[in-house]
């Protein structure tokens, strides 16, 4: 696996399927209810894993995308403690509309219904130190850095962009994301790490923190 030099690879690997993950993750959030992030870097996988985590839990999905948008591409922590984990964690209904979306003309809000016992926070930099301190699980989405990028460049494209768009949208990207993953490092706290890589789940221990 191609990683970037700050990152190593996790291991031992070894498979899973949904009722193993569903185990996994239960046996790391107390009661069966909590906040569960789940972090990695475009393209790995992150939303995917996610996702099937959600339904496995029975929780909901915030995707960090939306309150960063039109908002910052990084510096996003502080609305998503605010307005989604500090209401959630109350026992209250999430309904936040971001400025930037009353900025943009952009339709609906972030929510989560009440009653909800995961809250999984999924995106770049959800893992980070700033959030890890208010959630019950950290799971890191590691993936080949050549393959996550293809897969970035070929969802763009999927979503109406040029590939020539594509690149330049991912690199400019980049040039936030690798410096702030270099200097965080989420990986180091994480419960558990994920690899899509295989063609199937395959999970290793975590960081201290498991």
């Amino acid at each position: 696996m191609r990683l970037h030099p700050e990152e190593t690879e996790a291991g031992p690997w070894r498979p899973v399927d949904d009722a193993a993950i569903e185990t996994l993750l239960g046996t790391l959030l107390p009661d069966g209810r909590g906040v569960l992030l789940v972090d990695g870097r475009s393209g790995s996988g992150k939303t995917t894993f996610a996702e099937r985590a959600a339904t496995l839990l029975g929780g909901a999905v915030v995707h960090t995308d939306d309150p960063a948008w039109h908002h910052d591409a990084i510096a996003w922590d502080d609305v998503a403690l605010e307005h989604v984990i500090g209401p959630w964690r109350r026992g209250e209904l999430v309904d936040h509309r971001p400025p930037g979306w009353a900025a943009q003309g952009r339709d609906g809000s972030v929510t989560v219904l009440e009653g909800v016992r995961v809250l999984v926070l999924e995106g770049v930099g959800a893992g980070r130190a700033s959030l890890a301190l208010h959630a019950d699980v950290v799971v890191w989405v590691q993936a080949d850095r050549d393959e996550a990028r293809e897969r970035g460049l070929r969802r763009d494209v999927e979503l109406g962009r040029t590939r020539a768009e594509a690149e330049r949208f991912w690199d400019e990207w980049m040039t936030a994301e690798e410096p702030f993953l270099a200097g965080d490092r989420p990986w180091q706290r994480a419960d558990l790490v994920v690899s899509g890589d295989a063609g199937g789940w395959v999970v290793a221990p975590g960081g201290p923190r498991s």
